[in-house]
């Protein structure tokens, strides 16, 4: 089953282009996954798994308080592993086929608000010298744009078009896209760039962003860079790159964008997985009209 494993990483990999940090949350599924049939059943060959094995494991990542959220991510994984293994007729039954996900409770994007961006680039400062600009900048392109953060870590130079305005995004899979961006982001874009080149004369590094050190950005960076500024202007839970992303999107739709239009930018696959913004204005509007309306 290890080797196994091993091929099918690389599959996702080398065929399907996963992204690295979809790869190892595979990786790590399928470890945890192993384990567990090792530890509780002695199953180590994979004509031995049964659709049980997998109830059973379900039960036991309830019972340690995992949400259903995260198993059935651990088991869309499992499903994608288990039809390689059937299209290579290492198995003759699927243990995934007898399988119902969980139902989750449908939970909204987490936002700002326009009043939280406008306090965000207005009122923090974000510091001097590169570091500094760099940051702002940072904040600034994923709700200027909303792209994913693996999208902003991998920004080269050459991606980003100051005549146009438009950066080239390598999304999930490879996919590419183009995204535009305002005049004011252009404007902090070129100062940034300058700035670069004049701390860093002799890297050789195509990325966009560096860090401190010279060297290219890695997702705790951002992570980390994001949450320690939207912790100066909100005190919600989530303050992570992905929020800016959801903002993003959210004042696109409650401001008319076509969903369509929404979904390109966004680089999603599928409409169903845009639509979900379109709760957020709903929500509003139910706000709006419980606090306005007489009878409500």
């Amino acid at each position: 089953m290890k080797n196994t494993i091993k091929s099918f990483l690389r599959y996702l990999e080398l065929e399907k282009r996963y992204a690295d940090h979809t790869l190892q949350a595979y990786r790590n599924d399928l470890k945890q996954y192993a384990l567990y049939l090792r530890t509780t059943y002695t199953i180590s060959q994979l004509q031995d798994i049964r659709h049980t094995h997998i109830r059973s494991w379900m039960v036991c990542m309830l019972e340690q308080g995992m949400t259903t959220t995260s198993i059935n991510r651990k088991l869309s994984t499992l499903k994608t592993f288990h039809k390689y293994t059937m299209k290579r007729g290492l198995i003759s039954i699927n243990p995934m086929n007898k399988i119902v996900m969980p139902k989750t409770s449908k939970q909204l994007p987490t936002f700002l608000t326009n009043k939280s961006m406008a306090l965000l680039f207005q009122n923090v400062d974000f510091g001097a010298g590169y570091a500094g600009l760099r940051n702002r900048l940072i904040l600034e392109t994923l709700y200027a744009t909303g792209m994913r953060r693996a999208e902003l870590i991998g920004l080269q130079l050459a991606d980003t078009d100051l005549v146009k305005c438009r950066f080239r995004v390598f999304g999930k899979g490879s996919k590419e896209r183009m995204i535009p961006f305002s005049d004011q982001l252009k404007k902090i874009l070129e100062q940034y760039i300058s700035l670069r080149q004049n701390t860093f004369p002799e890297t050789n590094s195509n990325d966009l962003f560096l860090t401190d050190k010279g060297q290219p950005l890695y997702p705790k960076f951002v992570y980390n860079t994001v949450k320690r500024h939207l912790s100066e202007i909100t005190t919600q839970d989530k303050r992570s790159p992905h929020v800016l992303r959801h903002t993003f999107a959210t004042h696109l739709t409650d401001n008319g964008a076509d969903l369509n239009s929404v979904k390109e930018l966004l680089g999603h696959s599928s409409l169903a997985s845009t639509q979900i913004y379109t709760h957020n204005s709903i929500e509003k509007l139910k706000r709006v009209y419980e606090q306005a309306h007489p009878k409500a």
